[in-house]
């Protein structure tokens, strides 16, 4: 089996990539790879605590590499930590690297030019599957998730902090893709088939965060931001704070 390394997001798209590829046992996934927040000591974009994220990282039972990057990154501050941390797995033997992307082209082709570089080959088991069948799916085998983060332009306060059921698939609003792979909304899985045990956390607070852009940079998610598109971007996400308990 390829020896393969896997980016966690804490999210309901990579558990479901990471039990799809387990199942198979066609790649020897031995790491979890999250980006962090090193101003805030969270997850990169869902704002999910660090503490929770190692708490998932134990029940599944993979060791997890985290990549620091501060709050306000500039471009070449990315790509230069990004490729330092893929060589540091590079000579750690990994030949293989799995994404829970869905149908985001330019984000899919980033991530494989930078992988190109160091003969890494990007893996993407969820890639043009129908985003609600994914969604269903992940449901029916049994996995639990709640959202942390929704965009503020097409979601209202209501829909942070929501268990992720048939209840949320039916209210989504129309234009909102059902796995939120336009950014709509983040998770948190807190259970499910590649857990062994679930993890506990009580509701904290919800906040409204905005966020001024600038030309040189990358947001938490990696996609390329440029000056042509800065009026574009989504600058405003309620937040739901998880506690661990």
């Amino acid at each position: 089996m390829y020896k393969t390394y896997f980016n966690w997001s804490s999210g309901k798209d990579s558990s479901l990539a990471l039990h799809k590829l387990l199942i198979e046992k066609e790649y020897n996934i031995s790491k979890l790879v999250t980006t962090i927040n090193q101003d805030f000591g969270r997850v990169s974009m869902h704002g999910l605590r660090e503490s929770l994220l190692d708490m998932q990282a134990h029940s599944i039972g993979l060791p997890l590499y985290k990549i620091q990057l501060p709050a306000q990154v500039s471009m070449d501050l990315y790509t230069e930590t990004m490729k330092k941390s893929i060589m540091d797995l590079k000579s750690d033997g990994y030949t293989h690297c799995v994404f829970g992307d869905i149908f985001l082209e330019d984000l899919r082709l980033y991530r494989e030019n930078q992988l190109d570089q160091v003969k890494i080959k990007g893996i993407f088991p969820l890639w043009k599957k129908n985003t609600k069948a994914l969604l269903l799916e992940f449901i029916s085998l049994g996995f639990k998730a709640i959202t942390v983060c929704v965009n503020a332009k097409v979601l209202d306060k209501s829909f942070c902090g929501r268990v992720l059921d048939h209840n949320f698939i039916n209210d989504l609003p129309p234009n909102v893709d059902p796995c939120g792979e336009n950014g709509e909304f983040h998770t948190f899985v807190y259970d499910g088939p590649i857990y062994k045990n679930p993890i506990n956390f009580k509701l904290g607070e919800k906040v409204l965060r905005s966020y001024a852009p600038s030309g040189d940079s990358v947001d938490n998610d990696c996609f390329i931001k440029s000056e042509d598109n800065v009026n574009n971007w989504d600058t405003s996400f309620w937040y739901c704070d998880l506690i661990p308990t």
